[in-house]
C-alpha cells in the first residue's frame, strides 16, 4: 500500500513537426535568396540615379528616390535576417575565426551609425583602453553583433539620451557592455528578449520597427563564437546589453 508500482513510459513521435520545420526554413532560404537579387539591382540603380548618372534630378525626385533606398534597405536588412535564421538553423553558418582588435572594429561601427545618433541628438560615449587584447572570432559576425546593439540602442533610446559603451577582461574573456538611458525592459520582457520574432508589447516599443530577429541572430552567433550575451534592465531606467567572446590565443 502507498508502494512502488511501476514506470509510464509516454512516447511522441515528432517526425512531422521536424519535417515541417525543415521545409520552412527550406522555404525562407529560398524566398530570402530569390528577393535579394532584385534588391541589389534596386539599390544599384537608385543610388545611380542620386549619384546624377542619368542626369540631374531636382529636390522632388531627390526626395522620392531616397525613400525608395530607404525602405530598400530595410527589406535588405530584413532579407539578411531571415537568410542568417535559416543558415543559423540549418548549421551552415561559416565563421572564420582570427585574432580581432575590437577597438578599431568598434570605431569603425560608431561611425557607420554616426548620422542616425546624431539625427537623434544623442550622445555615444566608447569608453574602451587601447591595452585591451585582441579577442578570438570571425571578424564580420562581430562586426554584426556589435551593430545590431548599438543600432538597437540607438533606436529604443529617445533624443537627447546617452549611450555608453565600455569593455573589461573577466576569466580569459573580453566583455563588451552597451548601456542606454531608453525605455528600459520589464522583467518578463528580458525573459523573452532573445527568442525569436519576440517585440515588447509596450506602446513606444511598438513604434520602432523591426522583425525580433535582430537579438535572437546575435545571441546565436555570440554562443557560436564561445561567449555568452545578457540584458539588465528596469522600464523607464534604460538597459544594458553584454557579452563576451574568448580572447586571442597568443594572449591568453
Amino acid at each position: 500500500r502507498g508502494g512502488y508500482l511501476g514506470r509510464l513510459f509516454v512516447f511522441r513521435d515528432v517526425t512531422h513537426e521536424r519535417e515541417v520545420e525543415r521545409l520552412k526554413s527550406e522555404f525562407v532560404s529560398l524566398v530570402s535568396h530569390e528577393l535579394r537579387t532584385p534588391l541589389t539591382s534596386i539599390v544599384g540603380y537608385v543610388n545611380l540615379l542620386l549619384d546624377g548618372d542619368a542626369g540631374e534630378l531636382n529636390e522632388e525626385q531627390i526626395s522620392f528616390l531616397e525613400t525608395v533606398k530607404r525602405n530598400s534597405d530595410r527589406l535588405t536588412l530584413l532579407v539578411s535576417d531571415l537568410l542568417d535564421v535559416s543558415r543559423i538553423e540549418a548549421g551552415a553558418i561559416l565563421l572564420k575565426s582570427t585574432e580581432v582588435d575590437l577597438v578599431p572594429l568598434l570605431q569603425g561601427v560608431a561611425e557607420c551609425l554616426r548620422l542616425q545618433i546624431e539625427s537623434k541628438k544623442q550622445i555615444l560615449n566608447i569608453d574602451v583602453g587601447s591595452e585591451l587584447p585582441p579577442v578570438s572570432g570571425d571578424t564580420n559576425r562581430i562586426t554584426q553583433i556589435l551593430t545590431n546593439l548599438l543600432s538597437n540602442a540607438h533606436k529604443y533610446t529617445p533624443p537627447g539620451g546617452s549611450i555608453h559603451i565600455t569593455a573589461s577582461l573577466e576569466n580569459e574573456h573580453v566583455r563588451i557592455s552597451m548601456k542606454d538611458t531608453g525605455i528600459g525592459l520589464s522583467k518578463e520582457e528580458q525573459n523573452k528578449l532573445f527568442t525569436k520574432f519576440f517585440r515588447a508589447e509596450n506602446p513606444a516599443t511598438q513604434k520602432v520597427g523591426g522583425t525580433g530577429l535582430g537579438l535572437w541572430i546575435t545571441r546565436s552567433l555570440v554562443e557560436m563564437q564561445g561567449g555568452e550575451i545578457k540584458v539588465t534592465s528596469a522600464p523607464g531606467e534604460g538597459s544594458t546589453f553584454s557579452f563576451t567572446l574568448p580572447v586571442g590565443s597568443s594572449k591568453r
